[in-house]
């Protein structure tokens, strides 16, 4: 399965990113999928962790350790976690 995420610019930062890029695509792709390599490198850790204080198998291959990840609660999504720390704030 994939997403597709779409950005809007507006004509002037389309001419900024034009000055500062050769491919605005290219550079948004590139950004993204660095990112996403960035956040797995540090899930899968996290799993590892939770998975060897806890002697639980690890799942094999990456997507499955994400996967794993969440069901065994070691993450859970930023909106989720801006949310509780939200909810803990004192009024």
């Amino acid at each position: 399965m994939s997403t597709t995420v779409t950005v809007t610019f507006t004509d002037s930062q389309k001419k900024a990113m034009d000055f500062w890029v050769v491919n605005t695509q290219d550079f948004l792709d590139n950004f993204a999928h660095d990112t996403a390599r960035r956040a797995t490198d540090e899930l899968v850790s996290l799993l590892v962790t939770h998975c060897n204080e806890n002697e639980i198998a690890m799942a094999v291959g990456k997507d499955a350790q994400i996967t794993q990840a969440y069901e065994l609660g070691v993450v859970t999504t930023a909106v989720l976690r801006n949310a509780a720390a939200e909810a803990a704030l004192p009024e």
